[in-house]
């Protein structure tokens, strides 16, 4: 008796999990009103972040279809990458985040263009170029090289970072030596290794304490990240000095498959939802860096300018093997003619 209990409740439980999977309300299935339910998610928890403004635009926009319905998770379906490319993958999540250190790990190196330091030199510039023909290569190379696991929707950014931290940088010198808060691996953490600082893996939400303890002397970030956070606060987050070392670039990603199994009407409605999502991240970012580096000021952090033309003297070549390597070496001379 007791085996077969056991036998008739995993069927129950199996047959549970098949319909949770497939005509249940997760993700890309239709809910009780028989709408197509998107799960869209990010990893911010702050409901001021830019993400966050453009998720909503995406909902809202997509809602305008009456068969969609967008349900909007800030950092609740996890606050790493990895988690949340894993839910896209396995379909517990429709539309989602990322950021080029993490895509490149999936295996498509040609990503690693977007992460290099130096290689924008403005906003402008990096708007011509991932909304221009080298954006367009770019997510057909994702595309590919995931075997349609990924799409790429549109590209949002993360803003302009620079340095922060225990003193004021007056030039590349003042790098030696600094336990620097940034990648550990990569071109990223090659470059600021060539500066003479100590590239330090710390958690985000770690990061406070360690500024504040001492763990390391700076970190780099963009002023509405650190600013929300208060590392601008801590002794060794407080000299804040405008590297702008990195135009960041963001993937907002679909599951390929899952897309091309929507209507015409549902993807249309879809595209539609990214357009204007881009547009109002986009948007919300700019206008919260100005916001962000007065309440910076206004804090008491000091904020100084530097010249930047020894900083990008060490990246070119750097960026020129990481370009070799990966195979990009055509994509980063586009780039570099778009300036």
């Amino acid at each position: 008796m007791k085996k077969t209990f056991t036998f008739a409740a995993f069927l129950l439980l199996a047959s549970m999990m098949i319909l949770a999977g497939c005509g249940g309300n997760g993700a890309g299935a239709s809910g009780e009103d028989g709408k197509m339910k998107i799960i869209a998610a990010h990893n911010q928890t702050s409901p001021e972040n830019p993400y966050q403004f453009g998720m909503e635009e995406f909902k809202k926009v997509a809602e305008q279809n009456e068969d969609i319905e967008v349900e909007v998770h800030a950092g609740t379906l996890g606050t790493s990458e990895s988690e949340l490319v894993e839910k896209l993958k396995l379909g517990a999540a429709d539309v989602v985040l990322v950021s080029p250190g993490f895509m490149s790990k999936t295996g498509i190196k040609e990503i690693e263009l977007f992460a290099l330091p130096y290689v924008f030199d403005s906003y402008d510039h990096w708007e011509t170029v991932v909304d221009g023909e080298v954006g367009s290569e770019m997510a057909d190379i994702i595309n590919e090289k995931s075997n349609n696991d990924f799409k790429v929707l549109g590209y949002w950014t993360a803003g302009v970072r620079h340095y922060y931290g225990k003193e004021p940088l007056e030039s590349v010198d003042g790098m030696q030596g600094l336990k620097y808060r940034t990648q550990t691996s990569g071109a990223v953490a090659n470059y600021w290794e060539q500066t003479g600082a100590v590239p330090t893996s710390v958690a985000w939400g770690e990061l406070y304490q360690a500024l504040q303890q001492g763990v390391v002397d700076a970190s780099e970030n963009a002023y509405p990240y650190f600013v929300q956070q208060n590392h601008h606060k801590t002794d060794n987050g407080k000299y804040i000095t405008e590297t702008g070392h990195d135009y960041t670039t963001r993937f907002l990603l679909v599951n390929g498959k899952k897309f091309d199994s929507y209507t015409e009407e549902q993807q249309q409605a879809v595209l539609d939802a990214a357009d204007a999502a881009v547009k109002k991240e986009r948007e919300v970012l700019y206008e919260q860096e100005g916001e962000y580096k007065q309440q910076a000021i206004d804090d008491g952090a000091e904020v100084n300018e530097i010249d930047r033309a020894p900083f990008i003297e060490l990246a070119e070549p750097i960026q020129d093997q990481t370009a070799e390597e990966n195979g990009f070496t055509d994509l980063l001379e586009q780039v570099r003619e778009q300036k």
